[in-house]
């Protein structure tokens, strides 16, 4: 049984510049938080390829609302637990998972046993009504160790294809993004992609979506640009969001500074004639309206 919106899932375009989508949650880790695509102006210091999304999905969407709940370094069940109910708290139409990563790569876990905690929690997603999103892991080819666990990458990548074809899930594939092979596609760590990288994924998400949109292969758009007032709202939020809470951790707690979420809750996407909204460190319990985000 399909809901009126999944049964405007991707591969059904519904127009130039259209989409059935107004509210978009991404979950993840460093990937999804946008590290290696670093841009001052925005939240959190980072853009990202979900920022880049939501950018695109906001262009003819006046009232599109974006949260980004990715923080680098967590593991997939520390995703599962701490990001999933905040998701469904937001009554999202659009969400992205990407998870299992660090699994793979620092704990060279079981890719099966991680497949079927992804499948649990894509289920919990589905049930709501939502269009999920899953991403195929990219390969590391002959890299230095990361190409040890080759292999790992690509049985997780089988088993999320099963668990997308489950549930109605859509499906973005790195390992077949073939661009992402090019050079100055990856941050140097080469763990994580540049800002290259991140527009290259942006724009394979879209086409998942069959969204039409603006990006160009190989030509990262610039940040859209900011009034005056935007500008100055922004440092505010800022300042408010980050500078004042960083400044009290270093001179209480220097040892204490957990992570959080760069976009905690949906708000205007920057950059669309949108003032940017100052968050908390949590979603609330109850989901907010647009004009509350």
């Amino acid at each position: 049984m399909t809901t009126p919106m999944q049964e405007q899932r991707p591969g059904q375009p519904v127009g130039p510049g259209r989409h059935p989508w107004h509210r978009f949650v991404a979950l993840g880790d460093s990937f999804t938080e946008g590290v290696g695509d670093p841009e001052p102006l925005n939240q959190g210091g980072l853009r990202g390829w979900a920022d880049r999304v939501a950018e695109e999905l906001s262009a003819r969407q006046p009232d599109f609302a974006y949260a980004n709940l990715a923080v680098r370094g967590l593991r997939l069940q520390e995703i599962l637990d701490q990001q999933v109910g905040p998701a469904l708290a937001a009554m999202p139409d659009l969400v992205t998972l990407s998870a299992g990563g660090n699994d793979i790569v620092f704990r060279r876990s079981d890719p099966d046993k991680l497949a079927e905690k992804i499948d649990a929690g894509v289920e919990q997603l589905t049930r709501s009504g939502a269009t999920v999103v899953l991403f195929a892991g990219p390969d590391w080819g002959t890299t230095p160790v990361f190409g040890q666990i080759r292999g790992k990458v690509a049985i997780l990548n089988e088993n999320l294809h099963v668990v997308a074809a489950r549930h109605g899930a859509v499906m973005v594939d790195l390992w077949c993004l073939r661009d992402l092979t090019r050079p100055g596609m990856w941050d140097p760590d080469r763990l994580h992609f540049s800002p290259l990288g991140h527009h290259t994924i942006a724009l394979g998400v879209l086409q998942a979506l069959a969204v039409s949109h603006s990006l160009e292969p190989l030509q990262p758009k610039a940040l859209p640009p900011r009034n005056w007032k935007e500008a100055r709202a922004n440092d505010l939020a800022w300042a408010r969001e980050y500078l004042v809470p960083w400044a009290i951790r270093q001179v209480r707690h220097p040892a204490e500074a957990p992570l959080v979420p760069k976009r905690p809750r949906p708000g205007p996407v920057f950059g669309h004639g949108h003032l940017p909204v100052v968050h908390p460190a949590v979603l609330p319990a109850e989901p907010l309206s647009l004009n509350e985000a």
